[in-house]
């Protein structure tokens, strides 16, 4: 491997891109025509315009992306999470044509993306998960699935992401109502409008284990990460390590994610999610890809996760066993989005005004935003994450609310507020909080 193509854009091209040059390798990015002026591409060497601002158009662009790596020689792939990073026939597309897909092969990328088979690999390693129905297509196989599963349940879409192609029903009306709505969501946001039921747990702690496997089989953790704030399913605020657990099931749930890990053949870096409920947890999927939230377990153990995936693309062995990682302190992560949380979260486009940004003792600031930047309507709000760490989970917090408050941008409507009301909130002050903090927080205001 020797020069690598970025197939993406924001705060995670700028991540890869200066992983790349810690590690010696070339880079060559790529943008939409919206995007030429954006900071990935300024600090770039060579940048390649892979077509019209919609992303379907550009970063979604197998054939564009795949010509921009042949037209500048680049030999690898990197596709930094969200758009291409887990779609198995680009994974094929890059193997095809002789580039390293820096991630898991295409076969691995299917298995992980199918929710039910994953669930299938989990149950076979002996992880527990929550009951659930095989892919329903028919109204008639939906009915007899709820009935014998009971109400509440959670109608999700068999290849669904990122907190999409979710749904609570709660009984036989909503599921009726839910099923065909579903169905087209799940068809036109993932091409598949296969859908499944799963029990539903009311107010469950969201628990996911940064795991680690290189070419070899030999397959590390990096512990917990608490993403139970959430809105939408969508996580808000993240925390490392899993608050309000015992050692004991910080241990099982590390060894049940090595489990999944090894069962659907992870090369690479995934994520595995759980819900934990009391004393029980149950696995929900695995993400075969870097995560938003990954710089919480970084800061915990002291390295570079995208490096990382660079060296395991290259077939390096990971080089240190288990119980040679060392956790350090607390983290927190929050995601600087451009929206309005006053007007059901709506996009807020926009120039950037920056007034003043986070920084200090153990502040971290991951952002591609500059003076004047364009905030534009076709991509994700993320604008930065705000990281704090410390030797507590309480000076973490309290860190995290000065960083809050620190950030001052105008221009463009953000979370900001909402952030620093959950920072502060007494039932997150003390990790008392269910997933359904945030929904109360807003329909309160």
């Amino acid at each position: 491997m020797e020069k690598v193509l970025i197939a993406n854009r924001g705060e995670i091209a700028l991540r890869i891109l200066e992983a790349c040059r810690e590690e010696g390798l070339q880079v060559v990015t790529v943008h939409s025509q919206a995007e030429k002026e954006a900071l990935h591409v300024r600090l770039s060497p060579e940048s390649v315009c892979i077509g019209p601002p919609p992303p379907a158009k550009s970063y979604l662009n197998v054939g564009a992306i795949l010509a921009a790596a042949e037209l500048t020689g680049a030999d690898a792939v990197h596709p930094g999470y969200g758009f291409l990073s887990e779609n198995p026939d680009f994974a094929e597309a890059c193997r095809d044509l002789g580039l390293t897909f820096i991630g898991p092969p295409p076969e691995v990328l299917r298995r992980c993306g199918d929710k039910v088979e994953a669930r299938r690999y989990a149950q076979r390693a002996g992880v527990p998960v929550l009951p659930g129905s095989p892919p329903l297509h028919t109204k008639e196989e939906l009915l007899r699935w709820a009935s014998e599963l009971g109400y509440p349940l959670l109608l999700k879409a068999v290849s669904g992401g990122g907190g999409r192609g979710i749904r609570l029903v709660r009984d036989e009306a909503e599921l009726l109502e839910g099923f065909t709505r579903a169905q087209r969501e799940a068809k036109s946001s993932f091409g598949n409008q296969a859908l499944y039921l799963e029990r539903y747990i009311p107010s469950p702690r969201h628990v996911e284990v940064q795991v680690l496997a290189d070419s070899q089989g030999h397959i590390v953790h990096w512990g917990t990460r608490d993403c139970t704030v959430q809105r939408r399913y969508q996580k808000v605020v993240e925390e490392s390590p899993a608050p309000g657990l015992s050692e004991d099931m910080r241990r099982r749930l590390g060894a049940a994610a090595v489990k999944v890990a090894e069962a659907v053949g992870l090369v690479g870096v995934g994520t595995v999610e759980f819900l934990v409920d009391g004393e029980s947890f149950y696995f929900i999927e695995i993400n075969p890809r870097i995560q938003v939230e990954h710089p919480v377990s970084e800061v915990r153990v002291g390295r570079n996760l995208i490096r990382e995936q660079l060296r395991i693309a290259q077939g390096e062995p990971l080089g240190y066993q288990q119980e040679q990682i060392e956790f350090w302190g607390w983290a927190m992560e929050v995601r600087i989005n451009a929206e309005d949380p006053e007007h059901d979260f709506l996009p807020s486009t926009g120039k950037v005004h920056i007034h003043s940004l986070p920084g200090g003792m153990g502040v971290r600031l991951d952002t591609h935003i500059y003076q004047g930047m364009e905030v534009l309507p076709y991509y994700d709000p993320l604008l930065a994450k705000v990281i704090t760490f410390g030797e507590t989970r309480e000076e973490t917090r309290v860190r995290m609310y000065s960083a809050l408050r620190r950030l001052e941008i105008s221009g463009v409507k953000t979370n900001k507020e909402l952030l620093l009301d959950i920072i502060s909130h007494p039932e997150f002050a003390q990790a008392k909080h269910a997933t359904d903090l945030l929904d109360r927080l807003t329909h309160h205001q």
